[in-house]
């Protein structure tokens, strides 16, 4: 995963130029950050044995 410094300059660098706006770099960013998220915690309990449901 990117070092969050890495992710800000590329932000501070693409908002020089003509870009698509801070709006969509904060919803990519976030969209990202959020399917990294949602992957850690479906894999985090994917190999565990859940003996609740069974008599």
């Amino acid at each position: 995963m990117p070092n969050t410094s890495v992710l800000l300059a590329a932000a501070a660098e693409t908002s020089k130029n003509d870009g698509p706006g801070w709006i969509l770099r904060t919803v990519l960013i976030v969209g990202i950050l959020g399917a990294v998220l949602l992957a850690w915690v479906l894999l985090r309990n994917y190999g565990k044995d859940n003996d609740d449901d069974r008599d």
